[in-house]
């Protein structure tokens, strides 16, 4: 018992210790996991023989991750991601699988190991990618959406990859195993389909996933009612653990693969009302089972055939990285993917991936890619996920600096018209304003100084410049004289307030409406001469406060006259908050007289809501009486 616990301590505090840094230097948790595995293993000889059981035990934590992929899976939200989904995403599965089999075939292996290899190497690192472009903040940008919907095909891809690899084997690996393994086949006996014929092997199969689906769909939403009723969570965490196991337990008695049935039984729970609690519960048991399997992948590379075939490891790793990103950069084109966005994609996604550990296992496990091949191969998939945050430096430092300087120089459109209106940004604020213009009538000029957003304009028929609008030449050719408005709704904060006070200098007459990013913004606005100043949360979050109260019992009359009431006072003490905030230059005095204005404005606003308060029950009162 002790030796178990001096094991777990040393794989905990391995994670603990370098989770944290490999994620602080940017290189993301899966790899945090790898080195510290490679630490505890080849390095310091802390763990060993016992890492290949270990291994099969965290492997159970693909199985929930599949799980959990499945209930993001909505069908709609796949029906409207069908053409990335299909077209860029099952493109780059094939077209790479394809070439980087036939590279493996020049290379001397059997095809059926070549196919294996190039399904394996396909995939790409979900894990490291979404992280990534998390951190930097490129999820939303269409390199970032592309890659997205290229690895969620991937991660739909391995259910049939991981039923295609037995299909594989190669016939003398399988003798080999019945050789030297005779106690394995003991435990591989527990099966409802062996020595049944085809036919009936065939209607076993389609009726566990069958029953997979009808249990899903009509009786896991009574049980867990009946669970949530007793308002025990860890028995509902028991029941989440009892769902997984239990379909992954009936897939491997019909032999199947336990992540196909745990996925089909999260696309059907996807809809449930109690997805959500079901992620809550799922996630840290698939996180902790995950990072073990990681760290047991790290322990367990061979540092003899690294340092022994060193150059061979780095060539192949080179090569897959190489073909995968070529894929991806022609994808690219077919599909329009354009500039930085195009590098991106090609160079987040160029890397083998956490299946790949399992899908070599896999391979191993049903005896189609020999033993001394495997080891080979985990190193190749290891390396180039250690490549991967190069990758993404790369990108950072040397690709987009160039097309932003590329952007900026990029000359600016001919204004051929003019409007009545004005709009500088067309961000999801300057949208909604010209929307609505436009659809009462008023003509508008948009200019943005974002190309890629102008070009995303034009796709959907809305017509837009790319200019910089605190350049006075292209205000003339807007019509910036004969305007009636500005609207600033420029994403820099900087830029916004001096697009103001320089055309209120030059053309007083147009009355600029403009908007704020916060209270110091809204002051400095104002102190440009902007007319009008919209705080872009204010009235949302007041909206959103009025529609709490009335979710706490306010009749919605009551509750639109308290939001009216706090508006009102805070507009009342906001012109003594902004003479407060001009003489900010004063240094503590200013910070202490705007801190008890803010506080008196708090006050004010209490009594006022009291006030009220106070003569909805006298006219209450008065009701009754009369």
């Amino acid at each position: 018992m002790t030796g178990y616990f001096i094991q777990a301590f040393i794989y905990l505090a391995a994670a603990v210790v370098m989770v944290p840094l490999a994620k602080r230097l940017g290189l993301g948790s899966v790899l945090g996991y790898l080195i510290a595995g490679v630490l505890i293993g080849p390095v310091a000889g802390m763990v060993g023989k016992e890492t290949a059981t270990i291994q099969h035990f965290a492997e159970f934590g693909v199985v929930m991750m599949l799980f959990l992929v499945g209930l993001e899976l909505h069908p709609q939200m796949l029906w409207q991601m069908r053409h990335r989904l299909l077209g860029l995403g099952g493109l780059q599965v094939v077209v790479s699988a394809l070439l980087l089999a036939l590279i493996a075939w020049l290379l001397g292996q059997p095809v059926s190991v070549a196919l294996a290899i190039g399904l394996v190497f396909s995939l790409s690192s979900t894990a490291i990618v979404l992280q990534t472009l998390n951190e930097k903040g490129l999820t939303k940008t269409e390199g970032g959406q592309n890659a997205f919907s290229v690895l969620l095909m991937q991660d739909i891809a391995v259910i049939p990859i991981l039923a295609f690899i037995p299909m594989l084997a190669l016939p003398e690996l399988v003798e080999a195993a019945r050789d030297m393994q005779t106690t394995a086949q003991h435990h591989e006996s527990l099966s409802l389909v062996a020595g049944l014929p085809a036919w009936a092997y065939a209607g076993v199969i389609f009726a566990s996933i069958a029953g997979v689906v009808v249990i899903g769909h009509y009786l896991s939403r009574p049980l867990f009612h009946y669970v949530a009723n007793s308002g025990l969570r860890e028995i509902f965490v028991a029941t989440a653990l009892l769902l997984v196991i239990g379909i992954a337990t009936l897939m491997s008695l019909v032999g199947l693969s336990p992540a196909l049935g745990t996925f089909l039984a999260g696309v059907v729970l996807a809809n449930s009302e109690f997805r959500h609690e079901l992620e809550s519960n799922i996630e840290p048991f698939k996180g902790l089972l995950l990072g073990l399997f990681f760290i047991t992948v790290g322990a367990g590379i061979n540092f003899t055939i690294l340092s022994e075939q060193v150059l061979l490891i780095l060539a192949l790793t080179l090569t897959v990285m190489l073909v995968k990103a070529a894929v991806l950069w022609g994808l690219a084109m077919l599909f329009k993917i354009r500039n930085s966005d195009r590098w991106l994609f090609a160079l987040s996604l160029s890397q083998a991936g956490e299946f790949g550990f399992v899908l070599l296992s896999y391979a191993l496990q049903n005896h189609v890619i020999p033993p001394e091949t495997v080891s080979l191969l985990q190193l190749v998939v290891a390396l180039s996920m250690f490549l991967t945050p190069t990758l993404f430096i790369l990108y950072d430092k040397v690709i987009l600096p160039r097309y932003q300087h590329t952007s900026n120089q990029q000359a600016f459109d001919d204004i051929d018209e003019q409007g009545q209106v004005i709009i500088a940004g067309i961000g999801r604020f300057g949208q909604i304003v010209n929307r609505l213009l436009i659809a009462n009538g008023v003509h508008t000029v948009v200019m943005d100084l974002d190309a890629t957003q102008v070009e995303s304009m034009r796709r959907i028929q809305v017509k837009a410049y790319f200019g910089d609008a605190t350049r006075p030449e292209l205000l003339h050719t807007a019509g910036i004289e004969q305007a009636a408005l500005l609207v600033v709704a420029i994403d820099d904060r900087e830029s916004a307030k001096a697009l103001v006070h320089a055309v209120k200098q030059s053309h007083p007459g147009v009355k600029v409406l403009a908007r704020a990013f916060d209270r110091g913004h809204h002051y400095e606005l104002k102190h440009a001469g902007a007319d009008v100043i919209v705080s872009e949360t204010y009235h949302s979050a007041l909206h959103l406060g009025a529609r709490a109260l009335t979710c706490l019992g306010f009749a919605p009359e009551v509750a639109e006259q308290k939001k009216r009431a706090f508006r009102e006072t805070e507009k009342a003490a906001s012109e003594q908050l902004y003479d407060t905030w001009q003489h900010g230059s004063e240094g503590q005095q200013y910070d202490h007289d705007y801190r008890k204005l803010f506080i008196q404005t708090e006050e004010a606003i209490r009594a006022a809501m009291q006030a009220d308060k106070t003569g909805e029950q006298s006219r209450d009162d008065a009701t009754k009486q009369g």
